[in-house]
């Protein structure tokens, strides 16, 4: 068996020397996540629409899927949905955004496209993380459409009743 030693917490505390408890005091400023051409990439997911998004400094152009933002999301809530995180950051038209987005509706996609433009931005820019998590474009709103059960109309609704 091994011998045990007991000792006081003085003895310790005697162990850790100050540098040590001083570099674990002081957190380490985060890196920037940015790859070899320049880029920060981020995944963004809204309902069942996942984006890829590439951001790195340029006039603010935003590309969707190949196309101008401005013909692929028509309608200016859209557009003003995926610009939110650029504004609270206050770093409009300063990255051009890639991103290339599958699955969902319109609205899930622009959804998914200002998750992936905000982990992006934190990619590129570690410091923004409390404007963008107090904005609230950080968090991943896991909301989906219920599935439909059996012996039901929709997922809750149920068939038209009739005594006749």
């Amino acid at each position: 068996m091994a011998e045990e030693t007991t000792g006081t917490l003085e003895d310790l505390k005697q162990l850790i020397t100050p540098d040590a408890v001083e570099a674990e005091t002081e957190a380490a400023p985060a890196e920037p996540k940015i790859d070899a051409q320049g880029r920060a990439y981020a995944t963004g997911k809204r309902k069942n629409a996942i984006a890829r998004v590439w951001l790195k400094p340029g006039a603010g152009r935003v590309t969707v899927n190949g196309r101008e933002f401005e013909s692929y999301f028509a309608r200016p809530v859209l557009r003003m949905i995926i610009n939110q995180p650029f504004e609270a950051a206050q770093r409009k038209n300063q990255y051009d955004v890639m991103c290339t987005v599958v699955g969902g509706g319109l609205s899930g996609q622009a959804g998914a496209v200002r998750h992936g433009i905000s982990r992006a931005l934190l990619n590129y820019e570690p410091d923004l993380r409390p404007v963008l998590k107090q904005g609230g474009f950080l968090t991943r709103d896991a909301r989906v459409v219920e599935r439909k059960k059996y012996g039901r109309a929709k997922a809750r609704r149920s068939f038209q009743f009739s005594k006749r």
